[in-house]
């Protein structure tokens, strides 16, 4: 890829910053190297099944440690918890929500401690896909501004900030569940990247996107307000899934398995809101619409629970599944419940066949996840 513009120094983005101190966050590594991007296996996408059938399946029996492959409670005693501290918001079946004075849209996750917790495991899973690295892009070492685009809890922002102090980071979500306690390079804005973005052309020397699953309702326009916002040689680095689940071995049946349900339910309530998932295609297509260039794609394979035999892989796959176990009610019930009509006892039973599916050594599902790099042209 093409080496970076030489940058001129312009003002601040337009926007207040929010009080800063010292991290205490260091990024996690991956202790054993793996291979980085292996090929798909079966795709097992399939017409969705209805809440309703996985009620006639009754709730699904529960198996013992001897004499099969369930690692029952051996993956929950390794796995920590992280507390964080909300603020409270509308609320749904107890859980709370963002505000909807911030965005006109709905996104399916809560933001309570439950759901925050989830976000910060997740952070440590993809960071050893990524054998310990925030990023792929070719940066240069004199960054001046960077953006992390649906910040979450925001402890990629931190610990970029961390590895560069002398670049401004900004950290954007709908809702402030960020620590206050952060590198003084660090500020964090409340904005919907579905709204005109507030950031001045020409500005970014580093945009970042990750897992902004089912949150986005216009995809080429998302890309176009990057590359305004991009500056010419800088970078974008998208990182995303599906949500398909595959399986290389045939283990994972879709006429059976819960988990084969996966993708293409959350793919009918994410067309039903407008916020479609993301695909590798639609990612890039629309870096190149928008004018990005020296394009770059790499799938990571990220199992949904430890049954590689592959050291890397298996942490990966324990920590993967320490994420979506935290919270699985969290990222469920919005978009089963208030968008695919399931009553709460459909819910309940699908999630207990996804985490028996889980605890199951024998069955061997991960997801895809794509990152898509590109460029903005230096004579943009």
């Amino acid at each position: 890829m093409s080496s970076s513009a030489k940058r001129k120094a312009q003002s601040p983005a337009p926007r207040s910053p929010t009080p800063a101190a010292k991290s205490p966050t260091p990024a996690p590594k991956s202790p054993t190297p793996g291979p980085a991007s292996p090929n798909a296996g079966t795709t097992l996408t399939t017409d969705p099944l209805s809440g309703a059938h996985w009620a006639e399946q009754g709730l699904p029996e529960e198996e013992g440690n001897d004499g099969d492959s369930t690692i029952g409670s051996d993956i929950e005693s390794s796995t920590a918890s992280i507390s964080s501290s909300i603020l409270n918001y509308r609320t749904l079946n107890g859980r709370t929500y963002h505000s909807e004075s911030v965005t006109d849209g709905e996104y399916w996750a809560p933001n309570d401690a439950k759901a925050n917790e989830m976000l910060d495991i997740f952070h440590h899973a993809l960071t050893i896909c990524l054998d310990g690295r925030l990023y792929d892009a070719p940066l240069p070492k004199n960054l001046e501004n960077a953006i992390d685009l649906g910040t979450g809890t925001g402890l990629w922002a931190i610990d970029f900030a961390d590895k560069f102090p002398n670049c401004n980071v900004i950290g954007t979500d709908i809702s402030p569940i960020q620590p206050s306690w952060v590198p003084p390079n660090v500020r964090f804005d409340i904005d919907d990247f579905n709204k005109e973005w507030l950031y001045k052309s020409d500005f970014f020397d580093f945009i970042h996107a990750r897992w902004l699953t089912s949150t986005v309702k216009d995809w080429p326009a998302f890309y176009k307000e990057a590359y305004r916002c991009c500056k010419p040689g800088g970078y974008i680095e998208h990182f995303d899934s599906s949500a398909d689940m595959h399986s290389d071995d045939g283990s994972l049946d879709k006429r059976v398995h819960a988990l084969a349900q996966w993708g293409p339910l959350w793919q009918e309530a994410g067309r039903k809101i407008g916020q479609p998932l993301v695909t590798d295609s639609m990612m890039v297509n629309g870096m190149k619409e928008a004018g990005f260039v020296n394009i770059v794609v790499k799938d990571y394979k990220v199992p949904v629970s430890p049954w590689s035999k592959d050291p890397k892989m298996k942490d990966l796959g324990l920590y993967t599944y320490a994420a979506l176990n935290q919270d699985l009610e969290g990222a469920l019930q919005f978009m089963y419940g208030k968008v695919l009509g399931w009553t709460a006892e459909e819910i309940k039973i699908y999630m207990q066949y996804v985490r028996k599916e889980m605890k199951d050594m024998d069955i061997h599902p991960y997801f895809i996840t794509t990152m898509v790099i590109g460029q903005k042209p230096l004579d943009a």
